[in-house]
Order: structure tokens, then sequence, then C-alpha cells
């Protein structure tokens, strides 16, 4: 019997099998030389609807937009055009009688089907378009089959290589003006059943799979003329109709993908879910939706065990401050690709652990630094002047009116500790306020206008009048600020801390506070933070005179959350979409433009002498060209970039993710 199917096989690939062998009409013939054989495959056929499916809305309701736009009723018909739609669509109502009330609705002239044309060129949907060159490649074996209109169908599925005979779809009548008249029919679409007569008749001997959003859709596999039906979802959901599947596709790319047909990305972007906690801003949610990702939001944060919980098929994770990412986080996250930190700090992360898996980290080093900074002045001046005691004096009925305590701020010293992006635009403001800045960073950092730095954190909290901290949260910052620390600072000093809460050892402060030793505190963050609304939080700050303890918002203001929430989700969608790690915190910085014509490999290895040697060994070994490579290490990995020519053996994916050290490997197209 194989040898049968060889013979046949060879027959008609040179030229002498029939045109009657119904059995090489049935299956696609593919020579693979190297094997010395003929690989064996059933054709395949694809029926696509188009309102709602090929292009994002319905065109007769896109008719009705157009030529109802000046008729004063128009809300009211445009309401009852789409109720008839919609019935006709999950199978409430005949389409036929549909179709027909529709139609009696219009005043349409064949300008107004120009204009609509013109409309849904630029509302096809955003998968359909992005793999263009399927329809091209497939164009014998693509069918639209629609209960619209030829006039506006034909017009926008032609570009995409289409041929005008294999489109199906109604036919309208017009006067000598152009008026709509009604339509054909006698045209088999325009009646009840329509789309299963035409597929029926068109005799295609293969596997055929039918692309829709409607129960006409559904039907065709109903009444067994079609082998599958895939309720497509990109545009709208049905779900009387998705019921009825075989599968569902939230993009053309899935159902590409599931049925391992060519696709212009190399994962439908709908499979990359998610994962946002601690309330991150409604811009990244907007930004990652747009891109087609699968998003799910959450107010709060959550614990080591519940974040492993949700993080099964997780491929982009998105925290603040208050989400531990620890190594059993990590360990267990599998399918993870990146973590974003939508704050400054990372140190909430095992940075080291993520770069050994492979997972890139990104945080907003400089999106919300605006922000710290303005509270931390608004903070020196409220202590300087005592105005919490004197705003809860008023509260109660003390009417006290006395300087006694109150300065200005222009004159006195303030010593920064950590002189960073904030530190130092915080030294720039304040010097604007006439204040005399120092500052004091284990790094070599040049000082902004005429700061002076310290050589050391003793010389600067016995110069300063106001101290304020901003380091990172690593370990060897914890308790920076101590008894020994307290006791170095000038009296009546003012101590902020915006940058950890571990910096600080807060019964240390509370006692200072309370000896008069500190004038003032304000204090953002602390050691246990709740972690979300609703937890009771408890410190030993609170209730003393002229402190002002704040829940984490330094950077919580409407520009700062929006500005991280979309740094953040792009800094991501790079990485994802071409591979580019430039302001990752834990992995080689590469930035490159995106591929043209090729496929990019991005292979992350462990550091090990020969790495980059095995990984172009591989691809010499499959006679791969290489188009451009780049490569960038650290003390852990080795991240290297190749785009190649688009002509290989998937066998060379397979290879690749074999080479030793080998983390992590995807390609990108």
């Amino acid at each position: 019997c194989v040898m049968a199917v060889a013979a046949m096989a060879t027959a008609d690939v040179a030229g002498k099998a029939t045109k009657k062998n119904k059995f090489i009409n049935h299956f696609d013939i593919i020579p693979r030389r190297k094997r010395g054989f003929f690989m064996i495959k059933q054709k395949k056929y694809f029926i696509l609807d188009f309102d709602s499916t090929f292009v994002k809305s319905e065109g007769l309701e896109e008719l009705a937009e157009v030529s109802l736009a000046q008729d004063p009723k128009r809300k009211i018909v445009l309401e009852k055009i789409r109720e008839l739609t919609k019935r006709g669509m999950e199978g409430k109502i005949s389409f036929g009688v549909s179709l027909n009330k529709r139609l009696r609705l219009l005043k349409a002239n064949k300008v107004h089907i120009e204009k609509v044309v013109r409309i849904l060129k630029k509302k096809v949907s955003r998968s359909i378009l992005r793999n263009k060159h399927f329809f091209q490649q497939y164009a014998k074996r693509v069918y639209i089959v629609s209960g619209g209109f030829k006039e506006f169908v034909i017009p926008v599925v032609t570009p995409f290589g289409v041929s005008e005979s294999h489109v199906f779809a109604n036919n309208l009548l017009f006067d000598r003006k152009g008026n709509i008249l009604g339509y054909n029919r006698k045209n088999p679409l325009s009646k009840t059943g329509g789309k299963v007569k035409v597929v029926k008749d068109l005799r295609l001997n293969g596997k055929i799979y039918v692309i829709g959003d409607g129960y006409t859709d559904y039907q065709i596999k109903e009444l067994g003329i079609a082998d599958k039906f895939v309720a497509f979802t990109e545009n709208i959901s049905r779900g009387m109709i998705a019921k009825r599947a075989d599968n569902i596709a939230s993009s053309f790319d899935e159902f590409l993908y599931v049925n391992k047909l060519p696709m212009s990305i190399s994962y439908p972007k709908n499979r990359l879910r998610v994962l946002l906690l601690e309330s991150i801003h409604n811009q990244a949610v907007a930004i990652f939706e747009k891109e087609g990702y699968e998003v799910m939001w959450y107010e709060k944060a959550l614990s080591e065990e519940e974040l492993i919980r949700k993080l099964d098929h997780v491929k982009i994770l998105g925290i603040r401050s208050n989400t531990a990412v620890t190594s059993s986080v990590i360990s267990a996250a599998s399918k993870l690709l990146t973590i974003g930190a939508f704050c400054i700090g990372t140190d909430q992360i095992d940075l080291s652990l993520g770069s050994k898996t492979g997972i890139a980290v990104f945080n907003a080093p400089y999106s919300n630094t605006r922000s710290v900074v303005e509270m931390v002045i608004g903070n020196i001046i409220m202590l300087s002047r005592g105005i919490f005691e004197k705003n809860k004096k008023l509260q109660a009925g003390v009417w006290d009116k006395s300087s006694k305590g109150s300065s200005e701020v222009r004159g006195k010293t303030l010593g920064i500790v950590g002189y960073g992006n904030i530190g130092s635009q915080l030294s720039v403001l304040a010097e604007n306020l006439g204040m005399k800045v120092m500052y004091y960073d284990i790094v070599e950092r040049l000082p902004l206008g005429n700061a002076l730095r310290c050589r050391n954190l003793r010389e600067l909290l016995r110069k300063s009048d106001i101290v304020t901290i901003h380091v990172d949260g690593r370990i060897e910052n914890k308790n920076l600020i101590g008894e020994a620390e307290f006791t170095m600072m000038k009296d009546l000093a003012i101590f902020i801390n915006s940058s950890r809460g571990l910096v600080v050892h807060i019964p240390a402060l509370a006692k200072h506070l309370k000896s008069g030793k500190i004038k003032g505190a304000a204090i953002d963050v602390f050691p246990a933070e709740p972690k979300g609304k609703g937890t009771r939080f408890i410190s030993p700050l609170q209730g003393i005179p002229n402190t002002i303890v704040t829940p984490h918002i330094g950077g919580s203001t409407i520009e700062a959350q929006r500005n991280i929430g979309e740094f953040v989700a792009d800094k991501i969608i790079d990485y994802i979409n071409t591979g580019n790690t430039y302001l990752s915190v834990n992995m080689p910085s590469i930035q490159l433009p995106p591929q043209r014509s090729a496929h990019r490999l991005l292979h992350i290895h462990k550091n090990a002498p020969g790495a980059l040697a095995a990984i172009n060994n591989t691809m010499y070994s499959h006679k791969v060209n290489i188009l451009g490579q780049y490569l960038k290490t650290n003390d852990q990995i080795g991240y290297v970039i190749t785009d190649i020519n688009t002509k290989y053996e998937k066998r060379l994916l397979r290879d690749l993710k074999k080479v030793p050290n080998t983390i992590r490997f995807r390609v990108l197209y």
C-alpha cells in the first residue's frame, strides 16, 4: 500500500498522473529529497466569513452608519439593524428574514458603498492583516463565503490575493440613479442555508475548515460539509456559537498556530498571558491588551503560595514593591519570560536566579522620580514649619499662632544619602529653594549645581539640618540608619526616608523623636508593609508629634503611575517582539532594530567558554545563512541574537535548544 502511494505521488510529480485521479486531488505531495521519499498530506481548504471575521465590523451596519448619517431617526434605526444582525448571527431568526428586514431599513446609494469600502479596508482584523502572506500563499484554497454583499467584500479581500472567483456573497440591485432597490433573491446566499449550499457545490476534496463568528458558519460543519468549525472571537464573541465550535480562535494567529500553518509571527499573542499585581496603572493594561495579550489584573500583592499558583502559563509578570518574587516563585514559573517591576526598586526579586533561568527583569528607574522629589520637598517644608501639629491643634479648636519651632528651609543644609536619579533631582530643586546641599554615595557621582560630596556618611550626618535617604534595598543597606547614626545627627535635625523600609531601624527613630533629639520625621516606607487595602497597619511611629507617616505613596501620583505603566510595558513588549534587553536590570544589554525578511534567534546560555562557537557550529552544520549576529555577556550569562535567512530546516531549532549550557532559546519572525 505504501509503495502504491509513493508510486502515485511520483507519477504526479513527474506530470504523468491524470487529473481524474481523485486521490491526488485529495492530497498534497511534498518531496523530501534527503530521505528519498514523498510526504503525503491531505489538502486543506479554508472557508472564511467576512463580517466580524475578515473585517472587524458588519458591512451592513457600516453602510447604515454612512447612509443614515443625516437621518434624524438614525440612532433608532441603527439599533434595530444591530439587533437584527445579532439575532440572525445567533440563529434566533433565519438569515433570510434578518437580511430582508435590515435592507428595508436602509436608504443607501452606490456613493455610500464606496465610502463603506474605504472604511472596511481600514477595519481589516489585525491578525488577518498581519498574516496577509498566508492568503497569498494559499490563495487557491481560501474562499470567502459571506451573507454580506460582493459590492464591498470583493474590493476588500482581493488585495490579499483572494481571487474574485473565490468570493461568494450576495449582490445588490440598483436603480438608474444608483439607489439600492434590494438584492438578488436568486442568489443562494440570500436564503437560509445558503452558505451550506455554496460550500457543498464547491465539491472540495480535502480537509475543510470554516472560520467565522455566526450560526450560518457553524451550520456548514453541522450539516457535514466541513471538517471543523472555528469560532473567530477577535472582534466579537457569541457565546452560543463558541459552545458549538470545534476550536475557538481569538485571533487568526491562533488558528494558524494550532493547525501548524505558516504564520507571520512566532507565537499567537493571545497566548501570552500577563499577570499584573498591586493595582498597576490601567495604561499598562491598555498597552498589553492592544498588543493582543491576555491580561489578569489584581489590586493587591500575593503571597508566595498564591503567586506560584497564579503563575501557571503566565509569560509576563508585573509587580510593584510589595510582591516578593523569591527563588521558589522563579523555580516554579517555568513559562515565565520576563518580570516588570512597575517601580524603581528590584530588590524584591531574586535577580540572580532570574538571570540563571533566562528571565529578563525591567523596572522604571526614572518614571516616578519627580513625584518622589516633590513629596520630599513638601515634607521638608511641613516638618520645618510644624504644619501638622498646628493643624491638629486647630482641628481640636486650639488657636496656636506661635512661631516657636517654625523655620524657613532657605539657608538650611540638606544631606542626601544616595545621589542617584531621585537624589540628584532633589538636589537641584532644594538648591533652587535656597538650601545648601551635601550628598554621600558609595558610587562616585558628578555633583549637580553647587552640591558638595561628603567623604563618608558620618560627615554628612553631623553637618546636615535635614537628612533624606534615597538608597536601594540591597541587604547591605539594612539598618543603614540606626541608633548610632541618629546619635551622630545634629540636635533638632529632620529625618526623611522615601527609599526602602529596611534601611531605617524604626524603634531607634521612635526613641529619638520622643526624646526631642530628632525634631521631626517623614517616613513613607516601612520594614513590614500590608499586602493591600483593608489590612491594619501598626508602627512605633504612630502618635508621635511632628511625624508624618504615609503608606508608600512617594511615587503614587497619576502622572508617575501612568508613566511607569507605559515605560515598563513598552520595554517588556520590545523584549518579547525584538529580543532587546536595553535597560534590563539583570540581562546583558542589547538594543537592535527589528529584523527585516529574517528570522531572529534568541539564545541565552551560561557564560561558558565555547558557547558561541557551539551555537555557530550548529548553524553551520545546517548550512544556515547568518545575516547578522550580536553577543553580550555578564558574569553569569551570555545572550546572543542571530538573524538568519528564513529558509532552514525545523531541526535547526531543536538542535539549538540542545547546545551545551543553553538556558533558554526562542525564535522570532
